[in-house]
């Protein structure tokens, strides 16, 4: 239960740090808080159904059809939650891209206990 807590904590942190990083990207803390709840939850019930709608342009593409779900996901939050704000589409897909990457560098330190260190 800590490594879940933990891990939500620390999706807030990208979030915000996203939003630090990008212009188009406007954050409140509740915007994060409340995102990251909504985020989470639309990419375990929409994404998997989108990915395989759209499984043949994504194998054409090689995968990186993926990104602009994931920017699809990120502009649906932006329209749903207030204090979540993103500019357009395009913000939308670079903020997506942006917090994958953060939260990828942030799950090489973090397990399902919590921290690890090497």
């Amino acid at each position: 239960m800590t490594g879940l807590i933990t891990r939500w904590l620390l999706n807030i942190a990208a979030l915000i740090l996203t939003a630090a990083l990008l212009p188009g990207f406007q954050l409140s803390v509740w915007g994060a808080v409340v995102g990251s709840v909504f985020l989470g939850i639309i990419n375990a019930v929409i994404r998997p159904l989108l990915l395989v709608l759209t499984l043949p342009l994504n194998i054409i593409t090689l995968g990186l059809f993926t990104f602009v779900i994931n920017g699809l996901m990120f502009w649906l939050t932006s329209a749903t939650i207030r204090g979540f704000d993103i500019d357009g589409f395009g913000w939308a897909l670079l903020s997506a891209v942006l917090f994958s990457l953060i939260s990828f560098i942030i799950s090489i330190f973090i397990d399902d206990q919590g921290f690890r260190f090497r």
